[in-house]
């Protein structure tokens, strides 16, 4: 074990959960499209896109927004996200077992056999990270948690990801992040991290800042074991 692991480049990799570990983001604009359609809204396909790989905060802030230019005022924005999601409480069914990006657990295990650290470090609220991995029957596999929620920015504020490396006790220079979003990236890099981007071309962001473009999760070993 010792050997496999001395010959890794990287002693932790931390993934993002929305569009690498699940394939969630589609699945997000389609339910924003469709509370948008149900509740009469005037949304924009730019304000959609934004909203790929973006905070929480910034989501919070973008269903204030639109409900308010729409006539609909909330106290704040976790107030408007709170109709949101009533609505989608009552309207969506998320089945994220269904939409586990292929080779997910076996990239996990492989990690951990050789000995390298597996941790999480997503935008998403902590509830949702472990509905998510819960239903894909990952939960297990990952040794350190941390949601945007804890912080006043997450992502593309690099302080998410520079607690995750202070909780797993390593330098930037011994990690390395999965991402896909051009703010995951650009987190990602801003921690000093080298960044490895599941490739995505549906959402017209660009991933050019990234270190290194895998096509599928199991391309990552060859990157990280060397």
């Amino acid at each position: 074990m010792a050997e496999t692991k001395d010959a890794c480049r990287f002693d932790a990799v931390i993934f993002d959960m929305d569009g690498v570990l699940v394939d969630s983001e589609a699945l997000y604009l389609r339910e924003f499209r469709a509370f948008s359609d149900a509740c009469g809204l005037d949304v924009t396909e730019e304000e959609l896109l934004a909203q790929v790989g973006a905070s929480h905060q910034t989501f919070q802030r973008t269903i204030r927004d639109v409900l308010a230019r729409n006539g609909i005022e909330t106290a704040s924005p976790e107030a408007a996200e709170r109709v949101y999601e009533d609505w989608a409480v009552k309207n969506c069914e998320r089945n994220y077992g269904q939409i586990m990006n292929p080779g997910v657990p076996e990239t996990l295990d492989a990690l951990r056999t050789a000995g390298v650290r597996v941790a999480l470090a997503s935008s998403a609220p902590m509830r949702f990270i472990h509905e998510a991995l819960g239903q894909c029957g990952i939960d297990d596999r990952f040794e350190r948690f941390v949601s945007g929620e804890q912080f006043h920015e997450s992502k593309p504020n690099p302080e998410i990801y520079l607690h995750s490396m202070e909780c797993l006790g390593l330098p930037a220079t011994r990690c390395c992040c999965v991402e896909d979003s051009a703010f995951g990236i650009a987190a990602g890099k801003a921690a000093g991290m080298f960044v490895i981007a599941k490739r995505e071309e549906r959402f017209g962001f660009s991933q050019d800042a990234a270190d290194v473009i895998v096509d599928e999760i199991p391309g990552i070993l060859g990157v990280v074991l060397g």
